[in-house]
Formats: C-alpha cells, structure tokens, sequence
C-alpha cells in the first residue's frame, strides 16, 4: 500500500476537478516568525468592515508552519446572519523576503489546501515559490477543517459507494434504486450539516478568497489553482478583475460548460487516457491483455462486464462491482506514474483478487482502514449541486448518451450522464454557468495537458480565449494538470511569471 500511495502522490482525484493526496514533504527550511502586515480595508462597506478589520492571530504548527482561523458571514448577501470559519496555514518565505502572499487550491471541489500545503509544499508549489511567496493553503468553505459539510458515518458511506444494487443495471428499477440512494444521502447532509448547505457554493468562496487576501495584509491576490480551483480562480477574477495580482489557472475548466457537457466530456477524456493507458500496457511486462489497443479495450470491457455480473468478494466483506473497478481505474488514469498500479489491479482482478482495485478505489475516496480521512467527497457534492444548474431537457440528455456510447464505448455503460443526484439535492442550484472575460485583470496564465482526462484540454483553450488576459501554456502530454510535473518549459513559465513578473508574448506550447 505505501509503494501505491507513494506512485500516486501526484494524482488528483474526483470528477469536475481533482482531489489531490499527497505524501509529506520533510525538505522546508523553518522560517523566522515576522509580524502580520495591516489589513486592507480600502472601499470597504461598513457592514463587511468587522471582517476585513481583523487581525489574524497566527501560531505555530506542524513545525515549519502557522495556522490561524479567519472569520467570514456565512452568507455574504446578509453579513449579519452568521459566521463560517475558514482555516488557513502559512508558510512563510525561505529567503525572508515575501513577495507577498500566494494562495493555493489543490481543486476537487472538497480538496484541502491545508493538507497540500502542510503535507506536500514541494509538490504543490515548487522550490523558487516556497522561496519567494508565503504560502498560503486553505480549506474552503464547506471543506475539512474550515466550517464543514458533514453527512454519512464510515459505515454508512462505505454503504452509499461500494453496495452492490439489487436491480439490473440501467433498468428502471435500478435507476429508482440509485436515486433512493442519493435522496438518503442527500437528506443526510441536510441533517448533519448545521444548514449552511445553501452557503456552500464557489461564488461564496471566491468572496473568502478576497478576505483573506484582505486581511493577509495584500493589495492584490496572488493564486494559483489546480483544476476545480481554476473554476474558484476565474470566479474570482470576475468579481474582482481590479485585485486579480499573479495568477495561474491549471488543469482549467470551462466556466461555460453546463453539468451534462461536463459528464460527458470527462467521460470521453477518461476514454481517450485509458487507450493511451492500454497502449503502454501492452508493451509492458505484466499486463493482462495482449494484441491491438482496440483488443485490450474489448477485454477491458468484458473484464468490466463480468465483475458486474458476479462481484468479487473482498477481505473485508467488500465487494468488487463494476462501479468500484471503474472508480480505480479512474483514479490511476490521474497520473501517467500510476498506470503500472492500474496493470496491477487489473491482473490481479482478472485473476479474481479483488484486492489492488480496492486499494486504488479507497486512495480515490481518501479511506485508510475503513475510516474517511476528510468530507471530501460531502463537499464536492455540496458545491457541484449549487454550481451546475440542471437545466438539460430530455432530448439532450439522450443525445448525451448516444454521444457517450459512440465516443467512449468502455466506459459508457458505467458512466450514467443522464442520472444525476443533484436532482435531489435540498437547496436549488444558485450558480451561473457563462463565460468569464474578466475585464480589467492583469494577466492569466492558463494550463492545459493535451490528454488531460478530469479536465480536457479544450476547457483550457476555451478559458483562456474567454478571460480578456488570458495566455494558454498547452503541456503535450498525459495525466492531469501540467506544473511541477517535470516539464521544464511549462515550469520556467510559470515559475518566471510568478517571481520575476515576466508575462509571456504569447500563448506557449510545451512538449517537454
């Protein structure tokens, strides 16, 4: 399991972002403890002022790090009807001289920017930033240790993700069933969630980014967002394109893109990095399928279809259907250095060892032991429920599906773009799904991977041809998001930008 976790360290996980894990990072130097800059509280409305006028209160944590709560209106069109907590954690500048504060978002939505910045710096942002910036990573909110979306028990969830349905597939009964399944959770985080579940939303955490720049004592924002948090980032900048500073939007997703376009696209992005996946299988020692890419997909196929007839009993009561190996394959697709991790699973699956597939399905979910290690999974459907209005009529969601069954055969039978639990969810979706242009932002750089699957490449070209500043740095290859992943050309760009200021002429392609 360490040998997996640590070949998947650099994968992201979850559907319309990415959840990323990280293992620890022990190479910071500790920094020396420096007063906090004044708040900045220019134009600010008197009735916002109790929150942009406070001082955070930083201590010490995890050795090399601080950590401090700050305080937000839980709803911010009616300051005075509560408060949300958002944690933070800084890092402060190694050579001492900040060039002010940089604010990282792993994506998801759900993911922490605590854990990635506590536990894996050097990978979330790179040696020349951890030099130059504070770091500084946050959980949003709805999010970990911010003011939280709760909703299932271990067990319960453990119930609601890997229970095998009693009804055949894609019946009208097993669509009953399944959407029993998603009212029962849905009710659920109502219950347990302390009513903030309207206020879970990224317009609202895009509001919190500005207070934190705020009261970081910085007159612009500086960001960078992986995934889901170039969404939060682009939301930013069209609420506030005059206080946009530094920013870099990767692994991008369109603004634009209704819920259905996104089920769909991933899907046949996923399609598309599983072939290339097979492709690299099949010269491979080890891998369980042999002849051409279109006959390892065929047998994948069949390997897929004969879990979901007979699941494979797991040691500990588990069993492995159809939808848990396609969530491990999901979850090694993430990242090129984990398809040797796939082949493991997929041969010993074949072999009817349930195993490795289970242990790629818990890394996706973030379950060590039968215990979840955060609400990620709680929040993403909070925040996709409120930010993806489901406004598809019928006759597009049946062209969906054949679109779907055309263009991405293997997993289409697995992969249901017309099913959707945010039908049930108890709060009425509030977010717009439009381009954002922006107007009056500095420069932004965009980052697209070519055969990116949770965030294709044509959401990167897109963004960056809506923000009126946008610049597209294409990284040609596999896996998703594009920085600090050892392409040096991108890594010189955005390193470059982020230090130096130095704005590239133009859109750049990257091929290694």
């Amino acid at each position: 399991m360490v040998a997996v976790l640590a070949g998947l360290a650099a994968a992201s996980l979850a559907l319309t972002g990415c959840l990323f894990s990280f293992i620890p990072d022990q190479g910071s130097t500790k920094p020396a403890a420096t007063a906090s800059a004044a708040p900045d509280t220019e134009g600010v409305a008197p009735d916002l002022m109790p929150f942009y006028g406070q001082k955070v209160h930083w201590q010490a944590c995890n050795g090399q790090f601080e950590c401090a709560t700050i305080t937000a209106p839980l709803d911010w069109n009616d300051p005075g009807a509560g408060t949300a907590d958002l944690a933070v954690i800084r890092h402060r500048a190694t050579d001492g001289k900040a060039l002010g504060s940089l604010l990282v978002n792993p994506g998801g939505p759900g993911a922490s920017g605590i854990e990635l910045v506590r536990d894996s710096l050097q990978f979330a942002v790179g040696d020349r930033l951890a030099k130059s910036y504070d770091v500084i990573g946050f959980d949003p909110r709805g999010v970990g240790e911010s003011t939280a979306v709760r909703c299932f028990t271990a067990k319960q969830m453990d119930a609601f993700l890997f229970d095998i349905p009693t009804a055949t597939r894609n019946t009208p009964a097993w669509r009953d069933e399944m959407m029993a399944s998603y009212t029962k959770f849905a009710q659920a985080c109502e219950r347990n969630s302390n009513g903030i579940l309207p206020d879970v939303n990224t317009v609202f955490a895009a509001r919190d980014m500005d207070l934190m720049r705020a009261v970081l004592g910085d007159k612009k924002l500086n960001y960078l967002g992986y995934s889901y948090g170039t969404f939060l980032g682009a939301t930013y900048a069209k609420l506030y394109p005059q206080k946009v500073g530094r920013f870099v939007l990767d692994g991008a997703i369109d603004p634009s893109v209704s819920g259905l376009e996104v089920s769909l696209t991933q899907a046949i992005g996923f399609e598309s990095a599983l072939k290339a996946y097979m492709a690299s299988c099949l010269t491979s020692r080890g891998c369980p399928f042999s002849g051409t890419v279109d006959d390892g997909m065929a047998d994948l196929g069949s390997l897929l279809a004969r879990v979901d007839r007979r699941p494979l009993p797991n040691s500990d009561g588990r069993q492995l259907g159809a939808d848990s190996l396609m969530t491990a394959i999901v979850a090694a697709l993430y990242s090129q250095d984990s398809w040797q991790y796939l082949t493991q699973a997929l041969a010993a699956t074949a072999k009817g060892d349930p195993g490795p597939a289970f242990q790629l399905a818990d890394f996706y979910y973030n379950r060590v032991d039968g215990k979840y290690q955060d609400n990620s999974y709680e929040a993403f459907n909070a925040y996709n429920c409120m930010d993806y209005p489901d406004d598809a009529t019928a006759a597009q969601k049946a062209a969906a599906v054949a679109e779907l069954k055309q263009k991405a055969p293997t997993i289409a039978p697995y992969w249901s773009v017309d099913l959707d639990s945010c039908d049930v969810w108890p709060v009425k979706a509030t977010g717009v799904r439009e381009p954002i242009h922006a107007a009056g932002a500095g420069p932004i750089l965009v980052i697209g991977t070519t055969n990116d699957p949770a965030t294709p490449y044509t959401w990167a070209k897109s963004l960056a041809q809506q923000l009126d500043s946008g610049i597209l740095i294409t990284r040609v290859g596999e896996g998703h998001t594009g920085f600090n992943k050892g392409n040096s050309c991108v890594d010189a760009a955005v390193n470059d930008y982020f230090v130096d200021g130095t704005v590239p002429d133009g859109d750049i392609r990257c091929a290694r």
